[in-house]
């Protein structure tokens, strides 16, 4: 084989392998996050407790959303789940950045966070028009 041909084979396969890291480090990245909203919010945090008492929805909205961001946060690191883990944490992304809008907060984290859901559900578009079907 000649060194061209090496190079050509070797590259594609170091993409793809570079692409499936930063695929699965946005991954985990988000899913710490979304594990650590959510268990603050299921365990009574003083902040989420306050913040969901702005909203004004009540406390069962804090639980709601809590195991909605488990859920998601264990969906982004269980490869079948990771279609439909990405579609509902940027949904409920969206309802915080509204939410946030509303009540007078900064919504740049959770946009921040939807951001990156939005970026992951790019990379598994593929994966996502097979949920979708």
């Amino acid at each position: 084989m000649t060194p061209t041909a090496t190079t050509t084979v070797t590259r594609p396969t170091a993409l793809r392998r570079t692409g499936s890291v930063v695929r699965w480090a946005l991954q985990a990245g988000l899913a710490v996050q979304f594990a650590v909203g959510g268990a603050l919010k299921l365990i009574g945090d003083a902040q989420m407790v306050d913040l969901f008492a702005d909203i004004g929805a009540g406390q069962w909205l804090r639980y709601l959303v809590g195991v909605c961001e488990l859920a998601g946060a264990l969906g982004l690191l269980v490869p079948r789940l990771t279609a439909a883990a990405v579609l509902g944490l940027t949904a409920l992304m969206t309802g915080a950045v509204i939410t946030n809008l509303l009540i007078g907060i900064s919504p740049a984290l959770p946009a921040a966070f939807l951001l990156t859901a939005a970026v992951i559900a790019h990379i598994r578009r593929a994966e996502l028009r097979r949920f979708v079907r």
